[in-house]
């Protein structure tokens, strides 16, 4: 009777699995051009992935979430950001950081989990996790300017105040947790600061420079501000990397000698391939790496937490963007799910319409800005402006494999919940919008 009680679970799992594997359709899937197509496209989008996000986006995000966790005191976190900070101060600082970062849903994943494991409450950490790809000024100048500026006010308004309301209901439904979290940070002695505000201020400044500009993307026309960004975005980027090279020596003590070799090549590489940026920045990336993890002081600690937010949450990003391309594919091709289907439910304005624009956005995956492209081809096939708005709000702040981090960092509860506040006001916002669109 004790076995039935404690291995259910485990023995139901190998007898599906059998099952699965026994009668598996193999001649059907062979036969299948849609089920090659799920295949290949998954393999197409994980590849994308790797070369657009992984070492550009991501990397960049594990050592500043790595950085948070050892150079941030928990004290500061917790007064800014913990259950117990102010409340206009705590959202107000996470609803708007989307504007500074510019991230895509799985990019914010290391940060948020930095802020979080530090002792930043569920209510503000939840509300940076929204609104990190919600909230970014180039997608919102981009929907103005592509897809009307009405809409594009709507989404501004939207995702700013979803990021509070997100965040406060989160904070209300699991308060009880949220207490024994602040008793618990009560006994915390007050960590030492090794080094003072402005200087860890300038540090991450920099850092969080390096990761906009590299992902800086590129205008629908070539003239104006964010043009000129864009052609000088390698320059400004080299610069800003300088700048570390200066703060590792300078506050970290790295060896100068080492330092100074690793930005040379990187340098030298950089105008070698100045038309493969890649090159050079992942040299820049190995050069960082083995000179932190080779550390004993407090840089050694920063490149171990910054590898532990790599292992945790990196394979669980890859697996959901296989999952995710078998499903959907790539925008403009076809995977396991037709996307006339989807086309074809979200016309009009009913809130059914609203809630399968939602729901899908929440489960794929967009790259940062990719999101206006993809829904002026919906629009032009017939989608209505409220679905347009409510995939608008889902989307950019959701995928699969954000959710399957969060839910490493979270529990399945509190991310089934987060989903579903999401995805239900998305719904409801969209509904309203289109009445009056």
């Amino acid at each position: 009777m004790h076995f039935w009680k404690s291995e259910w679970k485990p023995l139901l799992w190998i007898v599906a699995g059998f099952l699965v594997c026994f009668y598996l359709p193999v001649e059907i899937i062979a036969n299948s051009e849609r089920l090659k197509n799920a295949v290949f496209e998954s393999l197409y989008l994980v590849r994308w992935y790797a070369q657009e996000h992984v070492l550009l986006c991501l990397i960049p995000a594990f050592f500043i979430a790595g950085a948070i966790a050892v150079f941030i005191s928990q004290d500061a976190v917790m007064k800014y950001l913990g259950a117990k900070a102010n409340k206009i101060l705590a959202y107000g600082v996470a609803s708007v950081s989307g504007t500074i970062l510019a991230v895509c849903s799985c990019t914010v994943l290391p940060l948020f989990a930095g802020i979080y494991r530090m002792g930043a409450g569920l209510g503000p950490a939840t509300a940076f996790l929204y609104s990190g790809p919600a909230v970014n000024i180039l997608a919102i100048i981009l929907t103005a300017r592509i897809l009307g500026w009405q809409l594009g006010i709507a989404r501004a308004i939207g995702a700013i105040a979803f990021s509070v309301v997100i965040g406060l209901l989160m904070a209300f439904i699991f308060r009880g947790e949220e207490l024994e979290k602040i008793e618990a940070q009560a006994g915390f002695p007050e960590p030492e600061v090794n080094r003072p505000l402005w200087q860890n201020t300038l540090f991450f400044a920099v850092m969080v420079g390096i990761l906009v500009f590299a992902n800086w993307a590129k205008p629908t026309e070539p003239i104006g501000i964010w043009a000129t960004i864009y052609t000088a975005k390698w320059l400004i980027t080299g610069v800003l990397a300088i700048a570390l090279a200066v703060l590792l020596v300078a506050w970290f003590h790295l060896n100068p000698g080492k330092v100074i070799l690793i930005s040379a090549v990187t340098a030298v590489l950089g105008w070698q391939f100045s038309q493969e940026p890649m090159v050079p920045f992942a040299v820049g990336v190995i050069g960082l790496s083995w000179l932190t993890s080779t550390n004993k002081d407090e840089a050694g600690e920063w490149f171990a937490s910054s590898w532990d937010f790599a292992k945790q949450i990196l394979p669980l990003l890859l697996m959901g963007v296989v999952v995710a391309g078998a499903l959907l594919g790539r925008p403009g091709h076809e995977a396991l799910i037709p996307s006339e289907w989807v086309t074809r439910a979200v016309g009009g304005n009913s809130l059914l319409s609203n809630f399968v624009a939602a729901f899908a956005g929440a489960f794929m995956y967009f790259a940062t800005l990719t999101e206006v492209p993809i829904l002026q081809g919906l629009i032009g096939n017939g989608m209505g402006n409220g679905p347009a708005l409510a995939l608008l709000l889902a989307g950019p702040a959701l995928s699969l494999p954000n959710m399957l981090v969060i839910r490493s960092i979270l529990g399945t509860k509190k991310t089934v919940v987060f989903v579903s506040i999401v995805v239900v006001m998305a719904t409801i916002s969209g509904f309203i919008y289109g009445i009056f669109a």
